[in-house]
């Protein structure tokens, strides 16, 4: 975990990778966890640093009762807190519907209102996203 947490930190964009956790927060203390198991000598905060540095976005996957696996949230994760602490902000976010007759869960992934930081690096790279796209919409999910 940290090689990944230093090679993502040395300007090559597109990196992506997987880890298993509860819940996007979650997953960067597990990569706390996995980079102090490395057993180099960091400091935790140093440690904090570089993985709010190195990771822009979670893609947190759930799998539910009925066995499938769906995307629950879209996670930014922004520059520490003046304490140390990971920020992060929820930008897409799945909201369950009825289940199916046959016990299926159902749901859509929505836009929570944060707009991503990076919005303008989006667009500049000819990604034609305006702020509606992450605006909710009035009648999200009929339950």
């Amino acid at each position: 975990a940290l090689d990944m947490i230093q090679a993502l930190n040395t300007g090559h964009g597109g990196s992506m990778s997987t880890v298993h956790s509860n819940s996007p927060r979650d997953s960067l203390s597990r990569l706390e966890t996995m980079c102090l198991m490395a057993g180099v000598d960091m400091p935790l905060s140093a440690i904090r640093g570089q993985i709010a540095s190195a990771i822009d976005i979670i893609i947190y996957t759930n799998r539910f009762h009925d066995g499938s696996r769906k995307i629950t949230h879209i996670t930014e994760v922004l520059p520490l807190s003046e304490d140390g602490k990971y920020v992060t902000s929820d930008i897409f976010r799945f909201e369950r519907g009825p289940n199916t007759p046959d016990g299926k869960i159902t749901g859509k992934l929505l836009p929570t209102g944060n707009l991503p930081s990076f919005l303008e690096e989006i667009q500049q790279e000819g990604y034609p996203l305006d702020h509606s796209f992450f605006q909710p919409r009035k009648k999200q999910l009929q339950k």
